[in-house]
């Protein structure tokens, strides 16, 4: 429970706490005052246009006339001016859209003797009326009222409020989400060990006598990093869902802006909020966009906007007392890019690691998404998560939504493994093109490599098991190959890495026995081959010669100051390519032998597909064990399917017809009825 009155005081109201929901209230500004001031003065001149008055010249023949004629009922006489109405004669011969009343200047020197007789002669009214003082005043001095007040709502105030800048430019733009949202850390999975630590937190700000007895202090500031689409965002929603204290989120980019200065005005305004509604918590999501490591650089410089608003949020959050029950936490998928004065003890002192879900944490997480769709009780999603190593939780809930938009697309009642496994490559490697027309010559070619990839898998103990193959074009690629790891890697063994380098030199390989002629399609297992044998060498220590030393320290560092030479000398580097071009040959030599001594069982495989485009694992070892496979081809089963909905429709036309032929036997039976 939280021990604070004033803020349990203030989580008992909406909305933060429970109750009624009260009536809006309205608080308009001053600025929304003078708009509203416009918009009447506006109002008033247009129904002063509206109602027309005729100005008519002082004492002249035509006012003469107007008496004689009968067409003045009343006038009223003022100090400079004569105010009178028309009567019905007028409105009869002039129509209705004529005046209704008239003015004229009124100068008592030049007034005839007689003129107030004759209009009392002819019948007109005749009155004098009390000087009209606040009118002229008024449309005078409102104007210049109303700009005075505008140039002083505009500049002044927001001068003062706003870090020097117009309007509210130094605002913060933070949103305060409530304890009443619907996620909660029973939507979040595979993250169970941060999900502990951000409990710790919580549990801090609902009871921070719980801590304090001991003397223990609470970090003032929690990073969550890891890479995208790993549940750092989702999990600070159920943050705010499980706690009951005011939760400011803001993104790091709505920091910046044109303006010099507006970043750490923004800054100091969330912080001085947060504090007044402490205990609370600030998050601050993509802080990379404004934590940046400060030094030279492509656009760092002694005035750069985005150091302001660093040295902002770095004095904001030392300057916290002692007794500021303020959490403030960020996420970034860039954490090895921040600066240090951010990261160090008394600021982001803890790093909570989001990481990649592992086997039983993508379960959890496919369970979770499709509570949301319809799935079939065959679904097996311990298998699913098995075929889905290093798929962020993301790439997992965008499966399940394509699997249920493809199982509604064929009018399925549910989602069948098919679709997840379908939805599954989709994600992870595009759409599969199985209405391109592919040159004959190209899907023998395509079926080959294909073959020498699954062959070599399947045979090699250290690789990992085969999962599929398909020759059917998706995405970049005329064909692949997938694989089904049997559990989550944390290392990387010396064998598996030379079994996953003469996995990617299969295709090369039966490119070359059996088309005679080597292709580009190679380009990608070749990129990923080089990159396995520079790690094994830079990074792992797996080379004999240069043995274990890290040379790959500052591969980071380079990417942001360029220029910059690697840590070793030109001899160290002849070696280092020595030593990856040995492990290269080495791997491609004994994936050429292997190929040679199995080709009849990859010429078997090719051959299959070619003629089913696309093999499972089971497929490929009744190959390899010598056996035949007997299944209906990808075009027996599109014929089939042709087959079928033309049945349906003759059924559904038979029943057309028979009910039209009832519908009109009731018609007749009525008539002779």
């Amino acid at each position: 429970m939280n021990n604070n009155p004033k803020q349990q005081k203030k989580l008992n109201k909406p909305p933060f706490g429970p109750g009624k929901k009260p009536l809006p209230k309205y608080n308009h500004s001053p600025f929304s005052w003078l708009v509203i001031a416009l918009i009447l003065m506006s109002l008033m001149m247009l129904l002063g246009r509206m109602h027309r008055v005729d100005k008519i010249e002082s004492f002249s023949p035509q006012f003469q006339d107007y008496i004689d004629s009968g067409y003045i009922k009343s006038i009223k006489l003022r100090s400079n001016k004569i105010v009178g109405e028309y009567s019905s004669k007028w409105s009869t011969e002039k129509g209705d859209g004529a005046a209704k009343s008239f003015e004229l200047n009124f100068d008592p020197e030049l007034m005839p003797d007689d003129f107030i007789e004759r209009l009392k002669d002819r019948g007109v009214e005749v009155g004098w009326a009390d000087p009209d003082i606040w009118a002229p005043l008024l449309w005078n001095i409102v104007p210049i009222l109303l700009f005075v007040g505008i140039i002083y709502f505009v500049f002044m105030r927001n001068a003062r409020a706003g870090g020097g800048m117009l309007m509210s430019f130094g605002r913060s733009k933070h949103k305060v989400r409530s304890g009443q949202q619907k996620i909660t850390f029973a939507d979040v999975a595979g993250i169970e060990e941060a999900k502990e630590e951000v409990t710790e937190t919580i549990e801090f700000l609902k009871n921070p006598k719980k801590f304090k007895k001991i003397g223990g202090r609470i970090p003032r500031g929690v990073l969550l990093v890891g890479p995208p689409g790993c549940g750092k965002t989702l999990l600070a929603k159920a943050i705010a869902g499980e706690s009951d204290v005011p939760f400011f989120s803001i993104s790091g980019s709505d920091f910046v802006e044109m303006f010099v200065g507006v970043g750490a005005s923004r800054v100091r305004d969330l912080f001085k909020q947060a504090k007044e509604n402490a205990p609370c918590i600030i998050f601050l999501d993509e802080i990379d966009a404004i934590g940046k490591k400060r030094g030279p650089g492509f656009v760092s410089g002694g005035h750069d906007e985005r150091e302001q608003t660093l040295n902002a949020i770095l004095v904001e959050m030392d300057g916290f007392d002692t007794d500021d029950q303020v959490i403030v936490m960020a996420a970034t998928n860039r954490g090895d890019i921040l600066d240090h004065a951010l990261t160090r003890p008394g600021r982001f002192d803890r790093q909570v690691v989001v990481p990649l879900p592992d086997l039983k944490g993508r379960a959890q997480i496919l369970k979770i998404h499709a509570k949301k769709v319809q799935i079939s009780p065959d679904v097996e999603f311990e298998k699913l998560a098995r075929g889905t190593p290093m798929f962020s939780g993301a790439e997992l809930e965008a499966i399940i939504n394509e699997a249920a938009i493809s199982a509604s697309m064929a009018d399925k009642d549910y989602v069948e493994m098919v679709d997840l496994e379908e939805a599954r490559d989709k994600v992870r490697w595009g759409r599969a093109k199985k209405s391109r027309v592919v040159d004959e010559n190209d899907k023998r070619l395509t079926a080959y490599h294909e073959a020498g990839h699954a062959i070599v898998q399947s045979l090699l103990e250290d690789a990992d098991p085969l999962h599929k193959v398909s020759i059917i074009p998706r995405g970049p690629m005329g064909g692949a190959t997938f694989s089904l790891p049997e559990k989550d890697r944390t290392h990387y063994s010396r064998k598996y890495c030379l079994a996953q380098m003469q996995v990617c030199f299969g295709g090369r390989i039966a490119e070359e026995m059996f088309c005679d002629d080597i292709t580009s399609g190679a380009q990608s297992d070749i990129k990923q081959a080089t990159s396995i044998a520079r790690e094994m060498v830079l990074t792992w220590g797996m080379g004999k010669e240069i043995g274990p030393i890290n040379y790959n320290t500052n591969q980071n560092e380079n990417m942001y100051y360029p220029g910059m030479s690697p840590d070793y000398s030109e001899k160290t580097a002849e070696v280092i390519d020595k030593e990856v071009k040995k492990f290269i040959d080495d791997a491609y030599k004994t994936a050429f032998e292997l190929i040679e001594a199995n080709k009849d069982k990859l010429e078997a495989v090719a051959k299959a597909l070619m003629k089913y485009e696309t093999l499972d694992a089971e497929d490929v070892k009744m190959l390899l064990d010598g056996k035949s496979l007997n299944k209906p081809t990808v075009s027996e089963l599109l014929a089939l399917e042709q087959k079928k909905i033309s049945n349906l429709e003759q059924d559904n036309l038979l029943r057309e017809l028979e009910q039209d032929i009832e519908d009109e036997e009731e018609e007749n039976k009525e008539e002779e009825f």
